[in-house]
């Protein structure tokens, strides 16, 4: 057995949201399809891996760890680790784009790995909805990726967008969450008419909310949430005759009994129940609350929020079906109203 000067090829990504030692075995594994690692061949020590590429020695036998449970090396006390298994060949690398973040996020993310299972590749990063960031992702990565799963939500430069969403294969790309306007050519999606939803959503709550008069949805000047939401919000109270109002700071927004909020952002949610616990009224009998996606969380606090919400298990579920069918459907994520305490 020879020892192999690997460390030419392998490189870890402190900027990827992949954990280090999945990085560490997927950059083995396409070694290994390269032909530049062959059975036998030694492996570094977990001290020299450690050392050299700058991560911690439990990340370094995390990722042999994996590698020698899915039968690609194994080890010989007093030798080390070596090469056992090189007739092998993944077939799928996906690089999955999340615009940030959250309890939902997460949904999707673990119902989309658990989808696609154990044999296919996932390098996965965040852009914080900033554009330049969304750019670098998509124009400096060189790896040789079988599908690009993408949640398209932008603060600013949304106009953008399409073209570098374009200079992706369209056999490659799945748009998840939200289509953009101006991409070209036969693509997979799985995503949510906001406008449709929102509007749908609350037609259904309208037996529950007859008890209010005014509707607020609270919706940031700088917000990634399309502005479909509101063109949903704003045709739904002028159809049931609802006093009604958008509103950019609910730390500034008076709040009265009567009224019905519908809050798109965690951190404003926090904030609204709050200040109406503050004023002594009650949730749900004073002042309505409609929370925007479903959280578990939610149907915990108060006794329950009140939410409007995509499915986000089907989005990430769809999305690794969409991979796994090589099919180009546009699946649209169904979207649900939940009734709790809140309203």
């Amino acid at each position: 057995m020879k020892k192999t000067s690997f460390f030419d090829f392998i490189v870890i990504d402190g900027d990827s949201a992949t954990p280090k030692y999945l990085q560490l075995s997927s950059a083995i594994i396409k070694t290994i399809e390269q032909g530049k690692l062959k059975k036998n061949d030694l492996l570094p020590s977990i001290n020299e891996l450690s050392y050299k590429l700058e991560i911690s020695r439990d990340t370094a036998e995390k990722g042999y760890k994996y590698l020698k449970n899915i039968g690609v090396i194994n080890s010989v006390p007093g030798k080390g680790y070596y090469i056992t298994n090189t007739e092998f060949k993944r077939k799928l690398k996906v690089f999955l784009l999340f615009n940030k973040l959250s309890s939902h996020k997460k949904i999707v993310y673990d119902a989309f790995i658990a989808a696609l299972g154990d044999e296919v590749s996932v390098d996965f990063y965040i852009y914080n909805n900033d554009f330049t960031l969304f750019k670098k992702f998509l124009t400096n990565q060189k790896e040789d990726y079988s599908h690009y799963v993408i949640i398209p939500h932008f603060i600013e430069g949304e106009e953008y967008a399409q073209e570098i969403i374009n200079t992706i294969p369209k056999e490659k790309l799945i748009l998840l969450d939200k289509r953009i306007a101006g991409v070209e050519g036969e693509y997979a999606a799985a995503y949510e008419n906001f406008e449709k939803n929102i509007y749908d959503a609350l037609e259904q709550a309208l037996s529950h909310l007859s008890k209010y008069h005014t509707l607020k949805i609270i919706f940031p000047d700088k917000s990634y949430f399309p502005k479909e939401i509101l063109r949903g919000f704003h045709r739904f109270c002028q159809q049931y005759a609802f006093s009604h109002k958008v509103v950019s700071n609910i730390s500034a927004e008076a709040i009265a009994e009567g009224e019905v909020f519908i809050s798109l952002m965690e951190d404003d949610l926090v904030i609204l129940i709050e200040r109406i616990i503050g004023m002594k009224l009650k949730v749900g009998k004073d002042v309505g609350v409609i929370s925007y996606n479903e959280t578990p969380l939610k149907k915990i606090i108060l006794n329950g929020i009140t939410t409007i919400s995509t499915d986000f298990k089907f989005m990430g579920t769809i999305a690794a079906n969409l991979i796994l069918d090589n099919s180009r459907r546009h699946v649209e994520v169904p979207f649900y109203y939940t009734k709790r305490a809140s309203l």
